[in-house]
């Protein structure tokens, strides 16, 4: 299976080659990412100053997160005011570049995670709330704790998708990620259910898969979803994907790495059903080919066939 990147490659490809010293250019590039996020890539000053936009659906939510403070914190020196018609931007002046190699480098996979950071503040702020109600509820017994430590935090909405969303929730033995995701075709769901077993048979059989996440998939909302407004989406079409994250994926050393790798579910997800479709399809081509020469193999070489003269007599003739 493959494990997708979690940087723009574009971005990357197109950092490196003006990081290495080539002779500037203009530049206006529009580039999409996943789950309909989209950069800009222009020279509007300069052709060594580089400006990089992005526009996401969920921007507003992500504010309300933490977002600003986080890609304040990531790009602090770089950050201009946004571009019209896109959300947040930096620029990048060729001339003032690190003169370390690694720096250069470091600085290239920074910008091209830019959708990965923007979309970490929900993620950063319920591992915070998480740590924050641990050190109170270790003051407790589990039947003394107040209601306000047994509830958790607030469930984090993220509607980052046409009628999809990610639902964060911290509580304080516990982050649950919810992913809600649109089936429009009945065999989709049908590969869905069987990659999503997959993830439970593999945790149970294989015993270095034992402290991965627990994967749960149903097809109404989650408990953890009661009261939460927005969840009309046509029944039938919306599953959810729920993910438990235990402390042991919550320590500092695992945080970045699992943030990055749970907010790439939702595309990994539906690039292997579709992969697995067009191999299914692959194959069937291949079994018809295969019967269809059985066939012709199968046909009589000494085939009768009627033939006509000039004057329309008919007559049979042996291929």
């Amino acid at each position: 299976m493959l494990l997708l990147d979690y940087q723009n490659a574009l971005i990357q490809s197109l950092l490196t080659e003006r990081f290495s010293g080539a002779t500037p250019v203009s530049i206006d590039q529009v580039v999409s990412d996943f789950d309909g996020v989209t950069f800009h890539l222009s020279t509007p000053e300069s052709k060594t100053k580089i400006l990089i936009s992005i526009n996401v659906k969920c921007y507003k939510e992500l504010v309300q997160y933490g977002a600003q403070e986080v890609l304040e914190r990531e790009y602090g020196p770089y950050i201009v005011s946004p571009e019209p018609g896109y959300d947040f931007s930096v620029q990048i002046d060729l001339e003032n570049l690190p003169a370390e190699e690694e720096a250069r480098n470091d600085l290239i996979m920074k910008l091209a995670l830019l959708k990965r950071n923007a979309m970490a503040a929900p993620f950063e702020r319920a591992f915070d709330e998480f740590n924050k109600l641990a050190e109170e509820a270790s003051r407790y017994t589990s039947e003394s704790a107040p209601q306000g430590i047994k509830e958790g935090g607030e469930v984090m909405a993220i509607h980052y998708r046409e009628e999809e969303a990610i639902y964060i929730k911290a509580n304080w033995d516990r982050v649950t990620v919810i992913f809600s995701t649109v089936f429009r075709e009945e065999t989709d769901r049908i590969f869905g259910k069987v990659f999503l077993q997959e993830f439970v048979d593999a945790r149970r059989r294989v015993l270095t898969l034992q402290n991965a996440p627990q994967v749960l998939f149903r097809n109404d909302p989650p408990l953890e979803l009661a009261g939460v407004p927005g969840l009309s989406a046509t029944e039938g079409e919306v599953s959810y994907v729920t993910f438990v994250l235990f402390p042991r994926h919550l320590t500092p050393q695992r945080r970045y790495e699992n943030i990055s790798h749970i907010q790439t579910f939702r595309d990994y997800f539906h690039y292997h059903i579709k992969a697995s479709k067009a191999y299914i399809h692959t194959r069937m081509r291949k079994r018809t080919a295969d019967f269809l020469q059985v066939l012709n193999r199968a046909r009589p070489e000494n085939e009768e066939r009627e033939r006509k003269t000039a004057s329309g007599r008919t007559f049979r003739v042996q291929a």
